[in-house]
């Protein structure tokens, strides 16, 4: 599961500066002016002229991504590119004179991809700064030791870039934050203590670092946390006790792909508000606690790749969007009614859960949304074809290893389809030319026949079936 709340709020927040600037005409304070263009001369190549309105002598306010709250001194830069569009991206550096902006309360750099350096130092600089997400670029290096001296930030996000070492002790001191961010980065060493000083935090989120040791007992002062990510690093032990006192507002928490241990707590089930629960390729064993019955208001659970075994409880959700037991210890015997009955899930993964049963009795109460399901490593007969007729966006559907049976011939997909695994099952008929248009396929140790449509998948993708030909196989006999 990926968090989207940071993203969110950049977006809020740049879109709240625009429409607040009064002074889009004003003229350019020459220490602005001087700033700016010294980043623009920083940046190497602008292929799709993100920076193109940056010219001398022109109202800077006006200048794309330029707010001025303040008559003519710039208060917010705000650059970013599109994460889908590779021409949208900046390379070059940032420019140290941007320092020269002392009106500066926010700097929203973000999805620009190419934008090297060490951590701008510059930041030590701007008096009225409150707002930092300098997100997805490649700054690198380590944080610097005195970061704490940024104490009036309020928002403080360095995800996705290549910064290294340890976690500075001083960032302790930025006691006025509501959201820090530096996923996805290569931090290594351990949580320090001091963060239990942020007490005013919402968003907390260490995901994807080297991070390691134990999770520290430090939540009990963080009375505001709804956001908790520390998944993709190598944290060992279980969830500190003081993790139970965000039961009432904590909304997210993601811990998955550590090395945690032990039972999975049963105060989890005291968490009303979760919305997203993440303890997936762990090493928890044991049952799930009964009273996860109480976890109502959950939209996204990822149990998968752990030791967890049976009985697996009846949850009372009104509607689950994603939900992935898939590799413990479970006998699930059929589809969970609950599950079944959903109207807004989109991703369903119950691989290798012990299902024993017929696609044909399967009739979920809705297909309109199923994006992913992965239903392999199971005992399943039957086949999909009615429920993959009836999807219209389903992107991956995978069900190796099962019993389906079903004429391959005859079945059709949405357009929106990407990968399809059908292989070890006893699928027999041919191979539609619709799957040219797949970029995955596995449909090997099956019983199909005839000759194969034109495709670029290789020849394991269809290999160890009765009598399949044509090329990337044999050619077929005349």
């Amino acid at each position: 599961m990926k968090s989207s709340f940071f993203p969110l709020i950049i977006l809020t927040a740049i879109i709240f500066l625009r429409r607040l600037n009064p002074t889009e005409a004003a003229t350019c304070h020459p220490d602005d002016e001087a700033g700016l263009l010294a980043f623009k001369s920083g940046i190497t190549r602008d292929p799709s002229g993100i920076l193109t309105t940056w010219k001398k002598g022109t109202p800077c306010c006006s200048w794309n991504g330029i707010t001025c709250l303040t008559g003519d001194r710039v208060t917010a830069i705000s650059v970013g590119g599109q994460a889908d569009v590779a021409g949208s991206f900046l390379s070059g550096t940032l420019s140290p004179s941007l320092s020269k902006l002392k009106h500066l309360d926010g700097i929203y750099f973000t999805d620009l991809k190419n934008i090297t350096g060490p951590f701008p130092q510059f930041l030590f600089q701007l008096p009225q700064l409150k707002y930092v997400y300098i997100e997805h670029n490649r700054l690198s290096g380590p944080l610097p030791t005195n970061i704490g001296v940024l104490n009036q930030l309020e928002a403080f996000s360095l995800e996705g870039n290549r910064f290294t070492g340890p976690i500075p002790s001083s960032i302790s001191n930025l006691t006025r934050l509501s959201q820090l961010n530096l996923g996805n980065n290569l931090l290594t060493g351990t949580i320090p203590l001091g963060i239990a000083n942020l007490k005013l935090i919402s968003s907390l989120n260490f995901g994807g670092n080297r991070l390691s040791g134990t999770i520290p007992d430090i939540f009990k002062s963080m009375t505001n946390l709804r956001f908790l990510t520390l998944s993709r690093n190598q944290f060992s032990g279980n969830l500190p006790p003081s993790i139970e006192s965000l039961a009432p507002i904590l909304r997210f928490l993601e811990v998955g792909q550590n090395n945690l241990s032990g039972t999975i707590p049963s105060y989890l089930s005291k968490f009303k508000a979760l919305d997203t629960l993440d303890l997936s390729r762990n090493r928890y064993s044991g049952i799930v606690p009964k009273s996860f019955a109480n976890l109502t208001k959950i939209f996204n659970l990822d149990l998968s790749h752990n030791l967890l075994t049976d009985p697996f409880p009846v949850l009372y959700v009104k509607g689950i969007e994603s939900l992935d037991l898939s590799y413990n210890r479970f006998h699930l015997n059929t589809i969970p009614k609950w599950v079944t009955s959903s109207p807004i899930i989109f991703s369903l993964k119950l691989a290798k859960c012990g299902i024993k049963m017929s696609l044909d009795d399967w009739n979920p109460a809705e297909t309109y949304y199923y994006d992913f399901i992965d239903l392999s490593e199971n005992e399943i007969s039957g086949s999909p074809a009615r429920f993959l007729n009836e999807t219209k966006y389903l992107v991956e559907f995978k069900a190796a290893g099962n019993k389906l049976r079903f004429d391959m011939g005859k079945l059709t997909f949405a357009k929106t389809l990407e990968t399809l695994d059908l292989s070890r099952n006893l699928v027999f008929g041919k191979v539609p030319a619709t799957v040219a248009g797949l970029q995955k396929l596995n449909l090997s140790q099956n019983h199909l026949c005839g000759k194969l449509p034109a495709t670029k998948f290789p020849a394991s993708a269809f290999a160890g079936n009765d009598c399949l030909c044509g090329a990337p196989l044999s050619p077929c006999k005349v």
